[in-house]
């Protein structure tokens, strides 16, 4: 099969990785000084949890030709990237897109792609992968790797189904599928959004995050999901309000979520994202703010959280910091 990744970062090395090794034709589209270390060194990425480092020999290309057709395109970059790479993705003549990350506006992608090449199917999916790129190399950390995936709204055709199903097959990669992956990932913001802003607020050294703001994270989530829902999305309360609410699994997320704080997994997992997507960050919460003004419910725990690590020190740590957007 060949597969276009469009977007070379911690997720998208990720991924080619798995279907290089999966004996998939593997086409990586990236940029500058990244671009030059995949073709000089291939793709050599760390996996901390699996204790080795794996070396892949992709194809490298640094702009996408209109009329090579691949059978999937999967484009996994920051969402601050999303509309200057869309009509790019929509000039080239493949069908089956998927888009891989953080996107609260599901529909309004759908509707570049579409009015650009009507013939286009659009799937959104969501990788759980952490990491960062240093020294001409990814970093990477994950416990098994899938992918939620699944169309905009409804179902996907019976035939990108089964393409993206053969892409993965003859691999550990566990795909769950999703019929409303608007609302997925909109809900998904109500989670990291708060643990973005602990990240803010402690220089994005997670150790000095305090119990209490780590409960916090959980209980913005909780009004987070309520307010998804007054919005009338599908928000499931059984797969998001009981990981948030006083009860059994509230403690396992309790005890997850300080964990991750106290220990090097927090960095990979959180922080080194917030630290490398400051302007990602920024236009996601931009963008739930804009949810936020169309219900008026109070959100007393976001808002706490929320001021401190607002917009406004999101923007001053990256200037302090001299830090930046993960390029393709």
């Amino acid at each position: 099969m060949k597969i276009l990744i469009y977007g070379a970062g911690v997720v998208g090395c990720e991924l080619a990785h798995i279907l290089s090794r999966a004996g998939r034709h593997v086409t990586v589209l990236a940029r500058g000084e990244w671009k030059e270390s995949l073709e000089k060194n291939g793709l050599v990425i760390r996996h901390p949890l699996q204790l080795c480092t794996t070396v892949d020999r992709v194809n490298v290309i640094g702009a996408l030709p209109k009329h090579e057709i691949f059978e999937l395109i999967f484009v996994v970059i920051q969402y601050g990237q999303l509309q200057e790479v869309l009509p790019d993705v929509g000039k080239n003549r493949s069908r089956h897109v998927v888009l891989v990350g953080n996107d609260p506006d599901a529909e309004g992608a759908v509707r570049i792609l579409s009015g650009m090449d009507p013939r286009k199917e659009i799937a959104f999916g969501f990788q759980n992968t952490g990491g960062r790129r240093e020294g001409g190399k990814v970093v990477s950390i994950h416990a098994g790797l899938g992918m939620t995936v699944g169309a905009c709204r409804g179902h996907l055709s019976t035939e990108f189904q089964k393409r993206i199903q053969k892409t993965f097959r003859g691999t550990k990669y566990r795909l769950t599928w999703e019929t409303d992956m608007d609302a997925w990932l909109k809900c998904h913001l109500a989670l990291i959004l708060p643990a973005a802003y602990v990240c803010y607020a402690v220089d994005c050294h997670l150790p000095r995050a305090t119990k209490a703001q780590c409960k916090a994270i959980l209980d913005a989530a909780l009004e987070g999901c309520k307010m998804l829902r007054a919005l009338g999305l599908s928000v499931s309360a059984a797969e998001n309000d009981e990981y948030y609410t006083p009860g059994r699994k509230r403690r396992r997320m309790e005890i997850m979520v300080y964990i991750m704080a106290k220990t090097p997994l927090g960095r990979l997992a959180a922080s080194d994202h917030c630290r490398a997507a400051v302007s990602e960050m920024e236009a996601l919460d931009a963008a739930f703010e804009r949810y936020r003004s169309e219900t008026g419910i109070p959100m007393p725990v976001w808002d706490e959280l929320r001021s401190l690590g607002k917009p406004g020190v999101m923007g001053a740590f990256q200037l302090e910091k001299g830090g930046g957007n993960e390029v393709l």
